[in-house]
């Protein structure tokens, strides 16, 4: 029987009538609160996620070396002895953000009953916790990042798997590929019970990171207090990290002529969208077809205050429109036209890196209002994401793959299944669980909608013919 719902204003007071399958669809939808147009906001979890042994076992072998490697540097802050000591707390944080535990409550009590990872149970008290996320050095943790990033990078030289072409190509001419964006920290969300007093919705800050173009481990993380700074804001921390024989593959943010000839003044070599209005002056053709331009440019003006630039820039077709990429690197046998472009679309890997930060792995959701424990959440969020692209790159060696035909987010959310399977006796280690043909359901390998293109090295093309 077709039920028809009927709409029609009541005589009191004008509101519509509702059948009740409309009245039920109203009642089970989200509510639409300020934060609802935010995806990074997504509904959270209410219970951890299980611990599994293997998982365990995996993360104590990549962590432990770094976290006791800060050992002498945590008693020099003359920080003494407690409860909550470094290691113990390295290991409740790795495990609220592994495990996805909900609350500091729920911390607390996992910490009261179990191991975990290199750390016994303990009984600490709910406030003691939240006291100590607000106080305890975010420095401790940069360092075991910074220690661990290195091994991990050792580890993923070690590995044998196919790396793009166009990674592959420039690796040749260039020590370190990176790429290098910034991204906001929204709104702060209560997490501790030492929230209460902040205010919601408060604007956190803006991070600035640099990856790896070939291994997608963060290089390093920059914090700004204000959330509306413009990326130029990093322009000298960018420069003092970059040394020579460093690509760098940024978006136009970071489009400034004086800080590119300061890059170019420490060999320092770029790639980086052009804006539209961008006026120049053409040196040489070095190719000129109808579906490409490589021209070499000068840019700058010496009468304004500019450094004249000679620059490459290389544009494509785009509906009726350009695409148009500037570069420093001016010789295409080392990096030809198509290589150029096929780069900078790979921008877009750290666009991924900061998906996976703040939605899965929680960084949209600040754990405290003060500036140390966002900075404690920022390193320790970061350095869960370079164990979760490390894992990344071993399910992708047994497969064969480029990492990039890894889907991160699909390894994080098959560890589950892996766990199931795990106390079923089904399954022991979680790369080969991952990799094994009887499980691509999972989505671990991304699927290909169309046959890639193959990329073309050609440095030079044919330029168009003279018309009389």
């Amino acid at each position: 029987m077709r039920v028809r719902l009927r709409h029609r204003i009541s005589s009191q007071g004008g509101q519509k009538k509702i059948g009740k399958d409309q009245r039920l669809r109203h009642l089970t939808a989200p509510m639409n609160h300020q934060y609802s147009r935010n995806p990074d906001h997504i509904r959270r979890r209410n219970v951890p996620a299980p611990d599994n042994a293997a998982v365990d076992r995996h993360l104590q072998d990549l962590l432990s070396p770094s976290v006791y490697s800060q050992q002498a540097y945590y008693r020099s802050l003359g920080l003494r002895e407690r409860v909550l000591t470094l290691p113990l707390m390295v290991a409740a944080v790795v495990t609220l953000l592994w495990q996805q535990v909900p609350s500091v409550m729920e911390l607390t009590r996992m910490l009261n009953r179990q191991d975990l990872l290199w750390s016994k149970a303990v009984e600490v008290s709910r406030q003691a916790v939240s006291e100590r996320f607000l106080s305890f050095p975010y420095q401790l943790f940069e360092g075991v990042f910074e220690d661990l990033v290195p091994r991990l990078k050792t580890r993923w030289r070690q590995r044998q798997r196919p790396l793009p072409p166009s990674v592959s190509y420039a690796m040749k001419h260039f020590e370190q590929l990176w790429a290098a964006d910034g991204s906001v920290l929204e709104a702060l969300f209560r997490k501790l019970d030492s929230l209460q007093d902040c205010p919601a919705g408060q604007l956190a800050g803006k991070l600035c990171t640099v990856i790896e173009l070939g291994s997608q481990l963060p290089v390093e993380i920059w914090f700004h207090e204000d959330a509306k700074a413009h990326d130029c804001q990093f322009l000298d921390d960018l420069l003092a990290l970059a040394t020579a024989k460093t690509l760098l593959v940024l978006d136009r943010g970071f489009y400034d002529f004086e800080w590119w000839a300061k890059l170019m003044a420490q060999q320092v070599d770029f790639i980086c969208g052009a804006k539209s209005n961008l006026a120049y002056t053409v040196v040489q053709e070095l190719s000129l077809t109808p579906r490409l331009k490589d021209r070499l440019i000068e840019i700058g003006h010496n009468q304004q205050g500019h450094p004249l630039l000679r620059l490459r820039l290389i544009e494509v077709p785009k509906g009726k429109g350009w695409y148009r990429y500037v570069t420093s690197v001016l010789d295409p046998e080392v990096l030809p036209p198509y290589v150029v472009i096929d780069l900078y679309a790979r921008r877009w890997r750290i666009e991924d890196a900061f998906h996976l930060v703040k939605r899965l792995l929680g960084l949209a959701y600040l754990w405290t209002g003060s500036l140390n424990g966002i900075k404690l959440q920022i390193w320790a969020t970061w350095l869960i994401y370079a164990v979760l692209v490390d894992l990344s790159d071993a399910v992708a060696e047994a497969v064969q793959l480029p990492l990039e035909r890894i889907s991160m987010e699909m390894v994080w959310r098959g560890l589950y299944h892996f766990n199931d399977a795990y106390h079923r006796g089904l399954a022991h280690d979680p790369v080969s669980y991952l990799a094994a043909p009887e499980n691509r359901d999972l989505g671990v390998i991304k699927a290909i909608r169309k046959p890639p293109k193959r990329l073309d090295f050609s440095p030079y093309f044919n330029t168009l013919p003279e018309t009389s």
